[in-house]
């Protein structure tokens, strides 16, 4: 039974014509015996069978040419009675004149009614053809939910506009959806307790209620309206009623003009985090870009992927990629010639650690813009390898900062992080000490036309390596969740708005400034893993648990965005602030970070970390084997 109902070819379609055939003509034949008054012995002494055949004889060509047959009955839809309703009347006006032209002088017969008997017939004729698909359509129904009623999901769709009853009609027409449709969610007071095709709207207040008494799974949201204010709050209901939320494309996005299941995703923690869209002045950064020779380092990381794909939109003259990740590198350059073929770009496997091959970059491409997001970024590694921090967060920096300076270009904007402010891990001194240079190198004398820039700000949704990826991959496996202490909190940014943020403040420096970003409010980690658990429709403690492992080398709970003695100024733009922040002189910062990198490469961690906390004296390591150093200062 369930092959049978799941089979888009159970019917040939000669069957169903010939079933139309059938009914059109038992309609002709009861509206003859209507018009005749059921007076049969006159009806059959009359020309009934020489009207009736040619009445079938006339929809033979009219039916086939509007194909009434081609579509599968049990999926018929409005376009299929409105075909129906033309069949007919096409055919009672074939019929009309053949019989005008062709049967009644050759037969001389003119007894019947003929205009009265086709019109009760296209009433009775479409009725009976409708009726058949509606039967046809409510058996199979009826038949699929007894047959799949445990694999059925009762779903609530959001909204109660055309897109949402289109979502309706495209899961009921598609042959393997397990969703069905209960009703739908709206917070439009003039439509509740309406129905839309069959189904009630209901408010949001009624979730928990739905969930009892229709057994509802999940809610189903179209990608459309994830930005939409009112909708967060239809999702915190959904949590707290057990109703998982899942997302479906637009109708336009739609394959073939219907959706199918694997379209329907669950929500991602990271479209439940994201704020308003944040808006820039894209005059400007056209302004600042347009037609410029520009250079994104780590062009394939998390950060710079996303520089790279809202740079092109702005039309440079040339795009320079350069990475030592040769796989990442490559599928970076496949996207960029997919999307923007005809922007002119240069791909470049280079280390920033290695001066010959950048110098021949710069050499030879001349950047006037560099966009420098090349880095080591995990907390734990860094902590264990503080000489390979400082070769490439504060060398690689070094280096190309001072090529930049070397070859007139323009601009240099840096991509720091809030794990600078106050840091307590070698990865947050190592990006201070990036800092300082590339400040003291903006104010440095022989400095005449590269501005400086930098950029703070904190965790980016979803980005290599993050907790969110990590969580999510944990609650495929079934768990545990692992999350390092249950007070930890950190602040979120999704990647493009943290890069529009880049190139909006890297319009407005003047060089030397520290630009930090309004990165909201601070999310706790734990109560981030139990939202995602319960995304996946899963229960925390329950399906999935939450263990604490102890904080990580060189991690804290709370991160900052600006030092304690730093002072905040506004500009133009509400979600960017300028750090104000002490100036080193650049032969001092140039002197010390030297002795730094001279210590990197002798491989003495701790004389490298010892250096680092001169450097950075807010440097206090935590839950890390270097907190001895700090303890030596606080003795001397």
């Amino acid at each position: 039974m369930r092959k049978i109902l799941t089979d888009d070819k159970v019917l040939p379609r000669w069957v169903i014509f010939l079933a139309d055939l059938i009914l059109a003509s038992w309609s002709f034949v009861l509206a003859y015996f209507i018009s005749e008054e059921f007076r049969f012995p006159e009806i059959l002494r009359g020309h009934f069978f020489i009207y009736t055949n040619s009445f079938v004889f006339a929809c033979i060509p009219v039916f086939y040419l509007l194909k009434t047959h081609t579509g599968l009955i049990r999926y018929s839809n409005m376009s299929d009675i409105l075909r129906i309703f033309l069949a007919m009347l096409f055919t009672s006006v074939f019929y009309y004149l053949l019989l005008i032209v062709a049967i009644q002088p050759y037969f001389n017969i003119h007894s019947l009614k003929i205009k009265q008997v086709l019109l009760v017939n296209f009433f009775i004729g479409s009725s009976l053809l409708i009726f058949l698909r509606m039967a046809a359509k409510g058996t199979f129904r009826y038949l699929s939910d007894r047959v799949e009623k445990k694999d059925k999901i009762n779903v609530l769709v959001y909204g109660s506009d055309d897109k949402a009853v289109l979502v309706k009609q495209a899961l009921e027409r598609s042959v393997t959806s397990r969703y069905k449709v209960v009703g739908f969610i709206d917070i439009a007071r003039a439509r509740l307790n309406n129905s839309l095709e069959q189904k009630r709207v209901y408010h949001i207040k009624d979730l928990a209620h739905l969930k009892r008494a229709k057994n509802v799974d999940k809610l189903l949201l179209l990608n459309d309206r994830l930005n939409e204010r009112d909708k967060q709050v239809v999702i915190e209901r959904c949590l707290r009623s057990e109703i998982q939320v899942v997302t479906a494309p637009t109708p336009d996005k739609w394959l073939s003009g219907s959706i199918i299941e694997s379209q329907i995703k669950d929500l991602r923690i990271e479209d439940l985090l994201q704020r308003e869209p944040i808006k820039i002045d894209n005059a400007r950064v056209k302004a600042d870009l347009f037609n410029k020779r520009v250079l994104v380092t780590g062009a394939a990381g998390s950060i710079g992927s996303e520089i790279v794909r809202q740079v092109l939109a702005y039309r440079p003259k040339l795009l320079i990629l350069c990475d030592q990740a040769e796989s990442p590198l490559h599928e970076m350059q496949l996207e960029v010639e997919e999307l923007f073929p005809t922007v002119n770009c240069a791909i470049v496997i280079a280390d920033v650690r290695n001066y010959r091959r950048m110098e021949e970059l710069f050499q030879q491409l001349r950047p006037q813009v560099v966009y420098h997001a090349a880095a080591y970024k995990h907390v734990p590694l860094m902590e264990n390898n503080p000489c390979e921090a400082i070769t490439t967060n504060v060398g690689g920096t070094k280096i190309v900062a001072d090529l930049a300076v070397q070859y007139g270009t323009e601009k240099f904007v840096m991509i720091s992080t809030d794990k600078a402010v106050n840091p307590t891990n070698v990865m947050g001194s190592s990006k201070r000490i990036a800092e300082i240079y590339a400040q003291s190198l903006n104010n440095a004398h022989f400095n005449k036309n590269t501005r400086f820039i930098t950029t703070r700000f904190g965790n980016v949704l979803g980005s290599n390596g993050s907790v969110i990826p990590r969580f999510r991959a944990q609650i495929e496996k079934g768990g545990p969740i692992t999350v390092t202490h249950p007070e930890i909190t950190r602040y979120f940014m999704t990647i493009p708005e943290a890069v529009q943020l880049v190139l909006e403040a890297g319009t407005m420096g003047n060089g030397g400034e520290i630009f930090v970003f309004d990165m909201g409010q601070p999310v706790k980690i734990v109560n981030l893993a139990k939202k995602m658990i319960k995304l996946a429709g899963l229960h925390p403690g329950i399906d999935i648990d939450i263990i604490y492992t102890g904080l990580r080398p060189g991690e804290k709970l709370y991160e900052e965005l600006l030092n304690s003695d730093e002072l905040t100024l506004p500009t133009h733009h509400e979600k960017i602030g300028i750090a104000k922040v002490i100036n080193f002189d650049y032969v001092d910062a140039c002197m010390t970070i030297d002795s730094l990198l001279e210590l990197a490469k002798k491989l003495d961690n701790m004389a490298v970390v010892k250096q680092m906390k001169v450097i950075v004296p807010e440097f206090v390591s935590k839950n890390s084997p270097f907190e001895e150093l700090d303890e030596e200062s606080e003795v001397l």
